[in-house]
């Protein structure tokens, strides 16, 4: 499964990065790795905006959100 490390970036950035991946493939999963709340609110709500599922798993002190469609 294809990842997005978007740890470390501010906002917007994680979004843009998700927004772009989305575009890109269409429909399938990937995940995107984040290390803030604010990052993990704002990629789940552009997630069912877009009509994708997002499942969200913390790893440690990361974030780990798994984007479905």
């Amino acid at each position: 499964m294809e990842r997005i490390d978007a740890r470390g970036l501010s906002c917007p950035q994680p979004v843009v990065l998700t927004k772009n991946h989305i575009d890109k493939i269409g429909s399938g999963e990937f995940e995107i790795i984040v290390d803030t709340g604010t990052a993990r609110d704002n990629i789940s709500r552009l997630a069912g905006n877009c009509g994708w599922a997002a499942a969200v798993r913390n790893d440690g002190e990361d974030i780990v959100l798994t984007l479905k469609k």
